[in-house]
């Protein structure tokens, strides 16, 4: 069973090269819950099991352009640890650029994530 301090680095790791979702089946639990800080118009911010991750993270692929991404952590307390995620993105249906920082709160039990949260913080 891996460690949290494991799983936080191969999180980073995975989120730093083009392998981010390809790792969510061996780091997430199944029920893992994930809680964005903000939703797609008409949909809840949390999102529940590895299916509806990943199809989050399908949703965001189809209608952002990324630029860049940066990965500053984990920084590790017990069983929790947080990353600081930076991103450069254009929506795609408007053409709109944006600068962000966001900050996750990871929650391992068992070696698997089985929780993560979304704080958004908008650099214009």
């Amino acid at each position: 069973m891996k460690t949290t301090a494991e799983v936080a680095q191969q999180l980073v790791h995975n989120c730093e090269n083009p392998v981010q979702r390809e790792g969510m089946s061996d780091l997430y639990h199944p029920d893992c819950v994930s809680v964005e800080a903000m939703a797609p118009p008409g949909s809840s911010p949390e999102y529940k099991g590895v299916a509806a991750i990943k199809a989050k993270h399908e949703w965001w692929e189809a209608n952002f352009e990324v630029h860049s991404t940066s990965a500053d952590g984990p920084y590790i307390n017990g069983d929790r640890f947080s990353v600081i995620f930076g991103m450069d993105v254009t929506e795609k249906a408007s053409g709109e650029r944006t600068q962000m920082q966001e900050v996750a709160l990871y929650e391992v039990r068992d070696g698997q994530i089985v929780r993560e949260e979304f704080q958004m913080k908008p650099m214009g």
